[in-house]
């Protein structure tokens, strides 16, 4: 069998991933897994490095660090035409575990018995087309207050891990705004009401366990959309926690639905989070790409 083309990001959690992986290496070999282990050097290179190898005729994929390392390796397998559908598996030794929580893989431990085992199931891929070309994602892309939120966590409180995305959270409550993301789902009717964020979801979690559409399914061909209307910062504040349990999309404010393709007209860039990255884009669609690639799972 092909050995796992395996893309390492050393950086990942504050450096963990790089400190962490030669056990979990150990064991993987250890079970008869094969890999090709390739450090990456810094932003986008994961991306590049599984672009390439994709090219070369690669079909299999392992992915070491938290969700953004995910989302580079993904985005660069998916933006090569044609050849077979991709095998990608993670091992999650950075700050999030999102997309692999829906097939029960919590931890690391699971990863490696799901690596091990060699079980893959196909899965869908949502493609974001922006002003600047495409990107491919597995798990959500989302605007509005916690775009803004990861956005001042990456600027100024990164270092501090989950209390720091805490403290944005609190900052950006202190000083909330709601904006108007002009869309409309499958040809529907344009909406242009004003919301504190919106979410795209492929899968269930976001930012490791929080639930943000319970209802997804990444193998139904079909995003969830969650709009969550305006909030004042203490009602927000107050909820916050609900999107761990996912009851969130109880409240009179949450509005839950479902599309094949969504166009978006926005009058310029806007922070958006994707697979734990933040990035700024002037998005025009995003369409799921059914069983776009499979997952050790």
């Amino acid at each position: 069998m092909e050995p796992l083309y395996t893309l390492l990001n050393p950086a990942a959690g504050g450096g963990r991933a790089g400190r962490r992986f030669p056990a979990w290496e150990a064991r993987l070999r250890a079970r008869g897994v094969e890999l090709e282990v390739q450090r990456t050097e810094g932003p986008g290179h994961a991306r590049e490095l599984a672009r390439a190898a994709r090219a070369a005729g690669r079909t299999r994929f392992l992915g070491v660090g938290g969700d953004g390392t995910s989302f580079e390796v993904v985005d660069g397998l998916l933006g090569v035409p044609g050849g077979p559908r991709p095998v990608f598996g993670s091992l999650p030794l950075g700050s999030g575990n999102s997309f692999l929580r829906d097939f029960g893989v919590l931890g690391p431990e699971a990863a490696v018995e799901a690596i091990a085992r060699g079980v893959a199931r196909p899965v869908d891929a949502v493609r974001a087309e922006h002003a600047g070309g495409a990107l491919h994602f597995l798990n959500l892309l989302s605007v509005g207050f916690s775009a803004r939120a990861g956005a001042l966590m990456n600027r100024r409180f990164k270092p501090l891990g989950r209390r720091g995305y805490d403290l944005a959270v609190l900052l950006c409550a202190a000083r909330m705004r709601h904006h108007a993301f002009r869309l409309r789902a499958d040809h529907g009717d344009w909406d242009e009401r004003p919301c504190t964020l919106l979410a795209f979801c492929n899968s269930r979690y976001t930012g490791g366990s929080m639930r943000m559409a319970p209802a997804a399914d990444p193998t139904d061909g079909r995003l969830d959309l969650i709009r969550i209307g305006p909030l004042s910062g203490p009602r927000l504040v107050a909820s916050f926690p609900r999107i761990f349990r996912g009851t969130h999309v109880d409240m009179p404010e949450t509005e839950a639905g479902q599309a094949r393709r969504v166009e978006l007209a926005l009058e310029g860039p806007v922070d958006c989070m994707i697979d734990g990255e933040v990035l700024s884009l002037e998005l025009r669609a995003l369409e799921v790409a059914p069983a776009a690639l499979e997952v050790l799972a």
